[in-house]
């Protein structure tokens, strides 16, 4: 009889590797597979599923939208696409002076950013080494990743990379004859590295400086993730443009790219679009997350469970672990070997899904209405996790 994994291996392009699980079920913070094992999800599909799985409230409104409306093109407006819109110019303090772009997700919401900034004539872009902002051309061109990137150059051309949390180097880079600079409040797909303190303050000031736009990538930190709406607001700063997506579908793929003022107004008529993008389903479903997050209070949730988590994984002593770094519950556990493998293998086994996002580097993004007391299961595994990590890399010890 022919496994899923040989189906799936049969069927479709080996971009990802074969499947660690296959996954037929879900529920809040659990998932299930095939076998009928039973796993506590700390990665909600790579921070997409914020209100875990199957959120009554979120279907409800995907139903009810798909049977009133479900598909027209952008000739038109619908209700549901004006009010997130709306929604996320407030939420992000661009109400005054903003627009909205919306699209199906966070590689497309960086393509409408990296449009949007060649509109300005400037011909240089900014970016950081170990930023990630998707795989299409022009997003893998301001990917500060070279193993991602060569394989597929030349790529668009104007990008330079600066390294990460380094004020002087984005203060030499920045000049009149740079159109924008464009960062992760945290790296997460580097290895989960906050901004460092006074970092991205700096760079709202050398790019309001020489007239040159902000963009910050929330795709993975947005949307209560780090204990804020956003993670900028952490930093007492408004950036020119955001780009969001993951979370705020809840699973359902949309993605949008805001600006405010001169910005706001770059991408005119014919200079971009999207089939999908705004339509009906995606817009409530987005609208339906936004409202859950805000009545359930979410980033004050994820604010005071990723203290819990990265509290505790700090206090644990382990010879493996080096440090947790993060904010709310976007966190990595930086290890003192290169066996992150190992540990989502022995994590998998024992119940858990976490990533690793490196070789020495386990990412934890679960669902933003992960309970104190699933957290505090995983933090009562994670030794006999990390013991079985380390036994399946030859025995080698820190």
């Amino acid at each position: 009889m022919t496994t899923w994994v040989e189906r799936h291996a049969a069927a479709l392009m080996d971009t990802y590797g074969p499947p660690r699980r296959v996954l037929v079920r879900g529920e809040g913070c659990w998932l299930w597979d095939d076998q009928g094992r039973r796993y506590l999800d700390l990665l909600a599909g790579i921070a997409v599923s914020s209100l875990g799985h199957g959120h009554p409230a979120l279907v409800e409104a995907v139903c009810r939208q798909l049977a009133t409306l479900d598909h027209v093109s952008n000739f038109f407006a619908t209700p549901p696409q004006v009010e997130l819109a709306e929604r996320l110019l407030g939420l992000l303090g661009f109400e005054d002076d903003g627009r909205v772009f919306l699209c199906n997700s966070g590689t497309e919401a960086l393509e409408a950013a990296f449009k949007l900034a060649r509109r300005t004539g400037r011909p240089r872009i900014v970016a950081a080494a170990g930023g990630f902002h998707g795989r299409s051309m022009g997003a893998l061109a301001l990917t500060g990743k070279p193993s991602i990137r060569e394989p597929f150059e030349p790529l668009p051309a104007g990008v330079e990379h600066v390294p990460y949390g380094d004020i002087a180097a984005l203060e030499t880079a920045v000049d009149g004859t740079c159109a924008a600079v464009v960062l992760e409040p945290v790296q997460g797909e580097g290895g989960v590295h906050p901004a460092p303190p006074g970092y991205l303050e700096a760079a709202r000031t050398v790019t309001s400086r020489h007239g040159a736009l902000l963009v910050l990538d929330e795709v993975q930190t947005g949307i209560g993730r780090t204990g804020e709406w956003f993670a900028f607001q952490r930093h007492g700063i408004l950036p020119d443009v955001v780009t969001l997506a993951k979370g705020l579908g809840g699973g359902f793929p949309v993605g949008a790219c805001a600006a405010r003022g001169p910005a706001a107004g770059l991408l005119g008529r014919g200079a971009h679009g999207s089939t999908f993008g705004g339509n009906p389903v995606a817009s409530a479903a987005a609208l339906a997350v936004l409202a859950i997050v805000e009545r359930e209070g979410l980033p004050a949730r994820a604010h005071r469970t990723g203290h819990l988590v990265a509290n505790s994984v700090a206090g644990l002593a382990h010879p493996l672990v080096a440090e947790v770094r993060g904010a709310g519950l976007l966190l990595g556990i930086a290890l003192r070997l290169p066996v992150a493998g190992q540990v989502a293998a022995a994590a998998l086994d024992t119940g858990f899904v976490v990533n690793d996002v490196g070789v020495d580097v386990v990412r934890l993004a679960p669902p933003l209405v992960l309970t104190e007391e699933q957290a505090e299961s995983f933090l009562a595994a994670l030794p006999g996790i990390l013991d079985a990590a380390t036994s399946r890399s030859d025995g080698a010890r820190p």
